[in-house]
């Protein structure tokens, strides 16, 4: 199986960015392609899109000014069985291509990638925050899988959503 490819274009209005690509998004070659995933009903309900796409879709993101990349390219079944090596290519890879693109507000898909990137230990949960890369503003989302405890329902996730989009909306 090919990795997934990036969904860029220059100067997107948010760049997402996820961890790694689970299985069974790279079985369909399509990002957030899980069922029990929300992702994508997400930005919809948050009106960050004004139609709502399925996985199949995610190229069209373009369309609506916004971007969607991963830290690392692997896709397994955890992200836990991404190697330290991986992380720290993938990151330098991310910063390298947000530098290129020059998204308007970075936006990380689980607060583990935030704080990875930034070297934060603990703390720091989603929402707004103070760093920048390369001139993009940074937000962060929680990851929206099912198996994520600290947001476990949709409309624990869906607050963050919206606050992204409201805080996209601020420049």
């Amino acid at each position: 199986m090919a990795p997934l490819r990036d969904v860029l274009k220059l100067r997107p209005r948010i760049l997402f960015v996820g961890i790694n690509p689970s299985i069974r998004s790279e079985e369909a070659g399509h990002h957030f392609a899980s069922p029990g995933n929300p992702f994508w009903r997400l930005l919809y309900a948050a009106r960050l899109l004004p139609e709502e796409l399925k996985c199949e879709d995610d190229a069209r993101l373009v369309e609506f000014d916004l971007a969607l990349t991963n830290v690392c390219p692997r896709a397994t079944r955890s992200a836990a069985e991404l190697t330290t090596a991986e992380m720290i290519a993938g990151q330098l890879v991310l910063a390298r291509k947000i530098k290129r693109v020059r998204p308007r507000v970075v936006a990380f898909v689980g607060v583990g990638i935030y704080r990875s990137f930034f070297e934060i230990a603990h703390g720091d949960g989603a929402g707004a925050k103070e760093e920048t890369i390369s001139g993009a503003r940074v937000f962060v989302l929680p990851n929206p899988s099912g198996l994520n405890a600290n947001y476990p329902g949709f409309k624990d996730k869906l607050i963050w959503f919206e606050r992204l989009r409201k805080f996209a909306e601020l420049e």
